[in-house]
């Protein structure tokens, strides 16, 4: 595995130039685009790493995922009347798709459909607060690590910029798919965009979803097996916004990407891989990245279609 890993370094090298970083984000935009890192953890708790796999980066929308664990995990099915299951085909930010669909969002991975999530799952913890906590409780609990906390110069960063995000959440709130205040549901929702973690600690945490919902060092369940699956098969609906079907077609794995650069991918059975590389392509996912974890599914055959 750690020969595949660096294999794959220096395949996807060259993608570096490809796109650009999140200069939309003060705070991404001063990250180098020439970092790349690449890491996988499997059932037996030993990681393997290549490039700068052990570099934190904001890992972003990928944190969507670990929230829909927690929100449904604690609200149940009845989260799924707020938010569809659909691919969305369009921008992760799309207001003209939240206004013709009366507030309710394509996808839990869009912005529109996150923000719902984290809304729901304030209203089941009783604070913002106390939503962002269970985040990391999850994300130190299952990478082993309890240093993962909130990057708070990046989540300033993301709220002094986060004009469209509070004008999907008024259309949310006008439409009755907001419980709390605008203000408080976005505000957690920019921390839990703004969580640092490096590809190790990302590939630990996202083992569960590869063993049907379940920590295999500690036999901990995590989730339900079918809980599991479904997240798994949003992750490959939706995970890359309207890249999706272009990261299904190339990689074969259930994924989710961020505006980092990082792309948190399950293959099951096998375990997680976490990649990370700044520079993304014109729907936001990281091109080198992605060119990393399609030369791994290449060497090792884990493509769920194959």
């Amino acid at each position: 595995m750690q020969q595949i890993l660096t294999e794959a370094l220096a395949v996807a090298a060259p993608r570096r130039a490809e796109g650009k970083v999140a200069d939309y984000i003060p705070a991404l935009a001063r990250v180098s685009p020439d970092r790349l890192g690449i890491a996988f953890a499997g059932a037996d708790g030993v990681v393997h790493g290549a490039g700068d796999c052990d570099e934190p980066f904001s890992i972003q929308s990928i944190s969507k995922i670990f929230m829909l664990a927690l929100a449904l995990e604690r609200v149940g099915v009845d989260l799924w009347r707020r938010v569809g299951r659909e691919p969305s085909g369009g921008a992760f930010n799309s207001i003209v798709q939240l206004e013709s669909e009366q507030g309710i969002p394509r996808n839990p991975l869009i912005n529109p459909g996150a923000i719902v999530v984290t809304d729901a799952l304030i209203g089941e913890q009783g604070s913002a607060d106390a939503a962002i906590e269970a985040l990391l409780a999850l994300l130190r609990a299952q990478s082993g690590d309890p240093s993962v906390a909130v990057d708070e110069e990046v989540a300033a960063s993301e709220s002094e910029t986060g004009a469209r995000n509070r004008s999907l959440a008024w259309f949310m709130k006008n439409f009755g798919n907001l419980a709390n205040p605008v203000e408080i549901a976005v505000g957690a929702y920019f921390r839990q965009c703004a969580v640092a973690m490096s590809c190790r600690q990302l590939a630990r945490a996202g083992r569960f979803l590869a063993f049907d919902g379940r920590n295999p060092e500690t036999g901990e369940v995590v989730c339900p097996p079918h809980r599991a699956r479904r997240i798994n098969s949003v992750m490959m609906l939706c995970g890359h916004y309207d890249n999706s079907g272009e990261f299904a077609f190339r990689v074969g794995l259930p994924g989710k990407s961020g505006v980092g650069g990082g792309i948190l991918a399950i293959a099951p059975g096998h375990g997680a891989l976490a990649a990370w590389s700044p520079a993304l392509n014109d729907s936001g996912t990281s091109a080198a990245g992605a060119a990393a974890l399609e030369a791994v599914v290449d060497r090792t055959g884990w493509s769920v279609f194959f």
